[in-house]
């Protein structure tokens, strides 16, 4: 019942992750920029300059918004593409990830034996932590042009500074969301990473060895306690036996009065 549980909460943090990462495609105010305020005044702002993955637009203090979208993919900036095509192959493995999950997680019906459904599982959260390793690489890469913009120390004329806008941050929590319903995915199916192995100790010289299993030992060698209470030589013959065959081999002497009569 726990291992259900745990994973119906993994696919329900995970899906809602994703759907956060496809939101942001669609969302506008990647980066943004305001000029206006002059003076030390920003209750009168003159217009706004912002920017998705489709298109650049302004806006003005009418609230009149002009936008021209990217008519090509050739005509992008190369780092847009970087952070579509990365998004992109995000969302496949998402997908493939999502539907992965939903067969292997316990309270289906499909997918086959337990073994088979937690192999499933286990392949989903794989192309989960995949997945979310692209997602926040293609906002790490938008990120870090921003970044280099803003902060730095000379800029050519006509050149903006930008601001990261709200996708980003609801992007990353979203990759968030996915590397943790990876982990819960994982837990249920850690078998399947650290099969049932067994673990060698050693006593006084003796070793056996302690198994993965339910009140089982499997005992190898000998076991040899302490000096204190003795000795114990395992599997050799016992002590009764070797002194019968000590008396059967010592020769006996007769006495003189013996030997007279």
């Amino acid at each position: 019942m726990r291992k259900r549980l745990v994973q119906i909460f993994g696919f329900l943090i995970s899906s809602l992750g994703w759907t956060f990462v496809l939101c942001t495609m669609a969302m506008d105010y990647w980066r943004i920029s305001q000029l206006g305020g002059q003076g030390g005044s920003f209750i009168i702002k003159v217009a706004w300059y912002w920017s998705n993955l489709w298109k650049d637009c302004f806006t003005d203090s009418t609230a009149v918004t002009n936008c021209r979208d990217f008519p090509v993919l050739w005509s992008v900036t190369q780092f847009v593409q970087g952070v579509r095509g990365l998004l992109m192959c995000g969302l496949t493995l998402g997908f493939f990830a999502v539907v992965l999950c939903f067969i292997g997680m316990e309270c289906t019906y499909i997918g086959g034996g337990n073994k088979i459904k937690d192999k499933l599982l286990f392949s989903g959260a794989v192309f989960h932590f995949c997945g979310g390793v692209a997602d926040i690489a293609a906002y790490c890469l938008y990120i870090n042009r921003i970044a280099r913009t803003t902060f730095a120390a000379n800029l050519a004329p006509g050149v903006l500074r930008y601001d990261l806008g709200t996708p980003i941050f609801l992007g990353l929590v979203g990759c968030f969301l996915i590397f943790l319903g990876a982990a819960f995915y994982t837990v249920t199916v850690y078998r399947v990473i650290i099969p049932e192995s067994t673990a060698v100790y050693a006593y006084g010289g003796g070793t056996y060895m302690d198994p993965r299993s339910k009140g089982r030992t499997l005992y190898t060698g000998y076991y040899r306690p302490s000096r204190l209470y003795g000795s114990y030589t395992g599997s050799g013959r016992s002590g009764s036996s070797r002194i019968s065959k000590i008396s059967q081999t010592t020769p006996t002497k007769n006495s003189d009065r013996d030997a007279f009569v």
